[in-house]
């Protein structure tokens, strides 16, 4: 697994396996979120195999699946919900974890200062500053 912490309580990785769960939970994570739609790609783990392993593992799992590229405002609205009521610390998955650090860019700006998020998503290897600068702009 490739797990790139964001902030303490918030971390993403691409796509995860059933057989992943074990290790997740060990490493002390309290819930899941998926943010990739079943079927985007061929041999992708269904959600609810992932699913039915967290929450017998005893995690909070959801999904709040986004088409790559198409976040709509339900969807950040969704993601930001799913956030705010997940247990921390929480795993975010998509297909290479660039999707769940878009999302959490986009509910943290103005909580955050546009330069924190350019470098906690820096820090873990995504550039979302052109991300930044466009919703500065608003």
């Amino acid at each position: 697994m490739d797990i790139r912490q964001i902030t303490p309580d918030y971390a993403v990785s691409p796509q995860i396996q059933a057989q992943d769960i074990p290790a997740l939970k060990a490493a002390g994570f309290c819930s899941i979120m998926c943010n990739r739609p079943d079927d985007e790609e061929f041999g992708q783990p269904e959600f609810d195999s992932i699913a039915q392993a967290a929450r017998d593992a005893g995690l909070e799992v959801r999904c709040v699946p986004i088409v790559s590229g198409m976040v709509t405002p339900q969807a950040a609205q969704e993601f930001a919900t799913a956030l705010d009521e997940m247990p921390k610390p929480m795993l975010a998955y998509c297909r290479s974890g660039t999707r769940c650090t878009m999302l959490w860019s986009i509910v943290s700006h103005g909580k955050l200062s546009g330069e924190d998020i350019i470098n906690a998503t820096r820090n873990a290897g995504y550039d979302m500053a052109g991300l930044v600068r466009q919703l500065d702009r608003g």
